[in-house]
């Protein structure tokens, strides 16, 4: 169970997945037994070579994969921010927060508050009303992120949330990610930026199957 001093709790996580063709097929451990805690006021980098299990291990913690075996449980709202954006090409910018804020449980009237600050914290104001196919990379990374943001997560998960930021924004996100540990929000990002070490708390390595402290 998490307390206090605990938002997030992985236990165990197993996973696998099958390669090959019948019948030699197989199955391919990716996760082999990862514990994971994410504590108040925490930013944590998950880092790993490629095919690591860092993506994996993300969805399985929001609850979009489940594990093979093991727990995760957690305290409060979870905000996820996926390494590729999945949008519906037809909404706009507001019409897709004001989805997720429906989602959220929020009122109208918080939505709006949060989506309005949102707008002017990543810098896309202007693309409120443009269609989500009309948007360029780092634009459409801003409307990731905000989707993430926009509940005021107790839990924040999010994969390469950077990637195609200029580095105005780039600047930006990490000044969301400060006020967010100042407030006692728990954050994992999986990061590939060796220079971004300093700005965490900790970093943990996914290293054949398991976390491991760096």
């Amino acid at each position: 169970m998490t307390g206090p001093d605990t938002l997030l709790q992985a236990t165990g996580i197993e996973k696998s997945y099958r390669r090959g063709i019948w019948p030699t097929r197989h199955r391919f451990p990716v996760l082999r037994g990862v514990d994971l805690r994410l504590a108040p006021g925490e930013v944590v980098g998950l880092v790993g070579e490629n095919g690591a299990g860092k993506s994996t291990l993300m969805k399985i913690l929001v609850g979009a994969l489940a594990p093979d075996t093991g727990t995760v449980v957690h305290a409060g709202r979870l905000g996820y921010c996926p390494q590729e954006p999945v949008v519906y090409e037809r909404l706009t910018c507001d019409e897709y927060f004001e989805l997720f804020g429906r989602a959220y449980g929020l009122t109208d009237q918080a939505e709006r508050h949060a989506r309005r600050e949102l707008y002017e914290a990543l810098g896309f104001t202007r693309y409120a009303d443009t269609r989500t196919d009309r948007l360029f990379g780092g634009t459409l990374a801003k409307l990731n992120l905000g989707l993430a943001l926009l509940a005021d997560p107790e839990v924040l998960l999010l994969d390469e949330p950077y990637a195609g930021f200029d580095f105005d924004t780039y600047l930006k996100f990490w000044t969301q990610v400060a006020e967010r540990r100042e407030q006692g929000r728990a954050v994992l990002i999986i990061s590939h930026f060796v220079t971004d070490e300093e700005r965490f708390d900790r970093i943990v390595e996914l290293r054949d199957g398991r976390a491991v402290p760096r």
